[in-house]
């Protein structure tokens, strides 16, 4: 759900965010079709400037607050134009979302491998288009043959989804 923010990927790797959450259990504060982005600055001075270019930026971030040990979480209102693709994944249905969802994920990421760099289809991509060699990793781990109209990516799950201590504690 984070690329449908439009968020440039240089922006959120540089202010030091860890992972997005559809709830935060920590703080305790519920927003309705909101994503809580969980950051661990290590330039505070950069990192006040990115969130007042966020909000020239978009109305969508409505709200930002200090955790404990230096985190910070940044609350952004999704984009309910998609909201029925945000129902679709949370039913682990990937397939079936629409190509305007689709098309906010990279098609492809570069990999360094062995100081080489090289593009690669992007886990998305290939979860959304069931992709030959994705069935195949699945097919040979579990032993079995996949259907066509299966999906082959685990369900949602909410717990994994939710921001929580024990969560923070693995970040550190």
């Amino acid at each position: 759900m984070l690329p449908t923010l439009k968020i440039p990927r240089e922006d959120l790797i540089s202010n030091g965010m860890i992972n997005a959450f559809i709830e935060d259990s920590v703080a305790n504060l519920e927003y309705e079709d909101a994503i809580y982005l969980l950051f661990k600055p290590k330039d505070l001075d950069r990192f006040r400037v990115f969130i007042e270019s966020e909000h020239e930026r978009t109305k969508s971030l409505i709200d930002d607050y200090d955790l404990e040990n230096g985190y910070v979480v940044l609350v952004y209102k999704l984009d309910l134009k998609f909201r029925e693709d945000f129902n679709i994944v949370k039913t682990g249905r990937y397939s079936k979302t629409s190509p305007a969802f689709q098309k906010l994920f990279p098609k492809t990421v570069e990999i360094i491998i062995n100081g080489l760099r090289k593009d690669e289809l992007s886990l998305q991509y290939r979860i959304f288009n069931k992709t030959d060699d994705l069935v195949k990793f699945w097919e040979d781990l579990f032993g079995m043959s996949f259907s066509k109209d299966q999906e082959i990516w685990h369900g949602w799950k909410q717990e994994a989804e939710t921001l929580n201590t024990n969560k923070i504690k693995e970040y550190v």
